[in-house]
């Protein structure tokens, strides 16, 4: 079975459904109580990390897995740097303006703002899919720009209006960080943009690699400046950690399509294996310095989610690829090939549930059924995404 469809792979998508799925799930375990520790985030000051600590630097992984596949088939249709340059600035450009936004939106005084939290993240939605909807070829272009200008007036206007902070100490629209997809947004940029000019060249990846787990290192061990000009470069990169995941999946890709296009699948098996050993062994043993930390984005939870990607990944790949099993998730696809919007959808959900003045029974919010309630909405999520898909709402930055 060839799963390799010029810039996608199918394990890939999979793989990155169950991640999407996965995270509209623990980003709805605020809602229970009554749930497993390990299910939910680990404080900073802790040394571990739960379930809900997995799911981001698999999504940054997968990231990096897909850059090769998309800047080769872009370079197969013709295109040189300077477009594919073009093609990643404004991708990054519009994860961050995206991330910017919800982020204001975490931190919005809605009595000086004068609107709720959940209809500022409506109606910010709604303009991020009329600016980066994947409109038909056939659509009318004028009325395409002019519904493009409205929604960047309407995201204008929102930023003029915010009011953040609390009572006392109100501020306006400002970075307070850069959010999740802004995360992805640098972390993409800056990697897309090395793998763009190092092209298949191993080495320079690898050091470039080596370079971001380094700035994490340095960071946590304190051989880095407190402030100045490095610090205010690595800091929307997590101080090297969200590029390093990124980075890795760069070359697990290629390692991947290396073995893959020679047919030398033990081999394939065999060295990501490895590789994905010697990162979980790499990480346990940073670990004694710094421990494991999401919040603090230390090197071991680096290497130890990286080393768990690889190795789901491969178990993904082994059941699709070799044992033909991808109708086992038929379901979450929609995740994996419309996740943007599957990312967003929560944001409406919410409003509705706000703003209706529903209540769910004590009962459905707790333990293991509140559990299932949780499930049950991750997936409800996931096929109106693939319903909103079909109906031609689809964005691909």
């Amino acid at each position: 079975m060839n799963s390799l469809n010029q810039n996608r792979l199918v394990s890939i998508d999979i793989l990155r459904a169950l991640t999407m799925t996965l995270m509209i799930f623990v980003n709805d375990l605020w809602s229970l109580t009554g749930i497993p520790g390990w299910l939910e985030h680990t404080a900073a000051a802790e040394d571990g990390m739960g379930l809900a600590d997995t799911v981001f630097p698999a999504f940054l992984f997968l990231t990096g897995m897909s850059i090769p596949l998309a800047i080769n088939y872009r370079r197969s249709k013709g295109d040189g740097n300077e477009k594919i340059v073009v093609h990643i600035l404004l991708r990054a450009v519009a994860l961050l303006v995206m991330g910017l936004y919800l982020v204001n939106g975490e931190y919005i005084n809605e009595a000086a703002t004068g609107m709720k939290r959940v209809v500022w993240n409506s109606i910010c939605c709604t303009c991020f899919i009329l600016l980066w909807n994947q409109w038909p070829v056939t659509a009318n272009k004028w009325i395409l720009r002019i519904i493009k200008v409205i929604a960047i007036l309407v995201l204008l206007v929102l930023a003029w209006v915010y009011r953040g902070g609390e009572d006392g100490k109100i501020y306006g629209f400002t970075t307070h960080w850069w959010g999740i997809l802004g995360l992805i947004g640098w972390a993409y940029f800056v990697s897309a943009l090395v793998f763009t000019f190092a092209g298949k060249n191993f080495i320079i990846l690898t050091l470039a690699w080596l370079l971001f787990i380094f700035l994490c290192i340095a960071s946590h061990a304190a051989w880095l400046p407190a402030d100045g000009w490095l610090r205010t470069i690595i800091s929307p990169l997590g101080d090297g950690s969200m590029p390093a995941f990124v980075m890795g999946g760069i070359l697990t890709t290629l390692i991947f399509l290396h073995f893959r296009n020679r047919h030398e699948y033990k081999k394939l098996f065999g060295f990501l294996f490895l590789f994905a050993l010697l990162l979980l062994a790499a990480g346990f043993y940073t670990r004694t310095f710094w421990g494991i930390s999401k919040i603090r984005a230390t090197s071991a939870w680096v290497l130890i989610c990286s080393g768990i990607t690889i190795i789901i990944f491969l178990i993904v790949y082994w059941l699709v690829d070799l044992k033909s099993k991808s109708n086992w998730f038929t379901i979450i696809k929609p995740a994996g090939t419309n996740t943007l919007v599957c990312y967003l959808l929560p944001y409406y959900a919410y409003a509705i549930v706000v703003l209706s003045g529903l209540s769910l029974p004590a009962v459905l919010l707790t333990g293991a059924i509140g559990l299932v309630k949780s499930i049950v909405f991750s997936l409800l999520i996931v096929v109106i995404a693939g319903w909103l898909g079909k109906a031609g709402i689809r964005m691909r930055l």
